[in-house]
C-alpha cells in the first residue's frame, strides 16, 4: 500500500511524499491510521533551518507525536483491538504506521484525539519540572513559552509552585501563560527586567527554573535571577554553545544546580522520584486532562492539512514566535 510522509528534502523545504508500505503487521505489531499529527515546532525548524546539534543528512523525517487508531493487529497482540485510539511517539509525520503493539499507549475514554495528540510531547516538560525537585510554595520561573513552556506553567503551578513566573518576548505567549495559570509574566527584554524577578519572589531570586528557548542568552540571564542554591532544568535543546558564563560568581559560589532534562535520560522501565517513564507521564497528562488541571484547547492555534506541508513549514520559518499549537489533520489522507 502506498503512505504519505512528510519530508525534508533538503534545507528549508519540506515536501508530503509517498512511500510503500506493507499493510500486515507481524506478529506483536498492529496496523495504525494516523489521526491528528503535533508539529513540535522548536525541534523540528532546527532541523529545517539544519541547525547545528541536529545530525544527520537530509532527507530528514520530522515529527514524533501522533494519535491514531488501530486498523489491524496481528498475532499475539492482547493489549490493543480494531478501533482503539492509540498515542504513537516517535513515529514522524505518517498517514500510516505498522508498530510493535507494546510501544503505543491507549487513548482513554473521552480524550479528543487534537488533545490526544499531545500526549508524547507533553511528558517532555513533565521531566523539566519534576528534575526541579519542587516543594509547595518555592518559586519558580519559565523562561521560554512555547509549546513545551505552555505546558511546564501548568505542571510548575500543580507541582506546588507559588509564585509561577513566566517570561518570553511575546506579549502573546505572556497572555497565553496567565490564562494558563502563571501568576506573573515578564518580557526578558525589559532593562528592569532582574529587578522585577527579585521583587516578585522577595528579594530571594527564583528557587527553580525550567528553561525551555534553548538559547544560551537565556540561560546567561537565569544564572543573574535564580536564588542562592536554586536549580536550572535545561528542557530546550540548546544548538549553539557560548561564552561568556562566570562559572565560579554564577554557579559554583552560589551552589546553583544545572540539570539536564532531555527525554532520553528518562527512564524506560520503572520510574522513579523525578524521572518517570514516558508511559507513566502519558498517564498522567490524561489524568490531569480529564479533571481539568491541565488546559490543552487554548494551546491549539491551527489545524492544517499535510497537503500544505510546504507552505506551512516555509510560513513557520518565517515568524519569530511560530504559533504553539500547530496540528495537522491526516483523517482524509491515504
Amino acid at each position: 500500500m502506498k503512505q504519505a510522509v512528510i519530508c525534508f528534502d533538503r534545507k528549508e523545504h519540506a515536501e508530503l511524499q509517498t512511500q510503500e508500505l506493507s499493510p500486515e503487521p507481524a506478529a506483536g505489531q498492529v496496523l495504525v491510521k494516523s489521526d491528528f499529527d503535533l508539529i513540535s515546532a522548536g525541534t523540528e525548524l532546527a532541523n529545517y533551518r539544519d541547525l547545528p546539534n541536529c545530525g544527520g543528512s537530509f532527507p530528514r523525517y520530522p515529527g514524533y507525536s501522533v494519535s491514531g487508531h488501530v486498523v489491524k493487529v496481528g498475532d499475539g497482540v492482547k493489549t490493543l483491538a480494531v478501533g482503539d485510539n492509540v498515542v504513537v511517539p516517535w513515529s514522524g509525520h505518517r498517514s500510516w504506521f505498522v508498530k510493535d503493539a507494546e510501544k503505543l499507549y491507549k487513548v482513554p475514554s473521552g480524550v479528543s484525539q487534537q488533545v490526544a495528540a499531545f500526549a508524547h510531547l507533553a511528558s517532555f516538560p513533565f521531566l523539566g519540572v519534576r528534575k526541579l525537585n519542587l516543594q509547595m510554595g518555592e518559586s519558580a520561573m519559565v523562561a521560554g513559552l512555547g509549546l513545551l513552556g505552555v505546558l511546564a506553567v501548568q505542571y510548575a503551578r500543580l507541582a506546588g509552585a507559588c509564585p509561577v513566573l513566566a517570561c518570553d518576548f511575546s506579549p502573546e505567549r505572556r497572555d497565553l501563560a496567565l490564562r494558563l495559570g502563571a501568576d506573573y509574566v515578564l518580557d526578558p527584554g525589559d532593562p528592569d527586567f532582574l529587578a522585577k524577578v527579585m521583587e516578585l519572589t522577595e528579594g530571594n531570586g527564583v528557587d527553580g527554573v525550567v528553561e525551555v528557548t534553548g538559547a544560551f542568552a537565556a540561560l546567561k540571564q537565569a544564572l543573574k535571577y535564580v536564588a542562592w542554591q536554586g536549580r536550572i532544568t535545561l528542557l530546550g535543546c540548546t544548538r549553539v554553545s557560548g561564552q561568556g558564563i562566570d562559572y565560579y560568581q554564577d554557579i559554583h559560589r552560589h551552589g546553583v544546580s544545572i540539570i539536564g532534562a532531555h527525554t532520553m535520560t528518562r527512564p524506560h522501565c520503572e520510574s522513579r522520584p523525578g524521572q518517570w517513564t514516558e508511559f507513566d507521564d502519558y498517564r498522567t497528562f490524561f489524568r490531569y486532562v480529564k479533571t481539568g488541571r491541565i488546559q490543552v484547547e487554548p494551546i491549539i492555534h491551527r489545524v492544517v492539512s499535510p497537503r500544505d506541508a510546504t507552505e506551512v513549514y516555509a510560513e513557520l520559518a518565517s515568524l519569530p514566535n511560530p504559533p504553539c499549537g500547530v496540528l495537522f489533520d491526516w483523517r482524509d489522507v491515504e
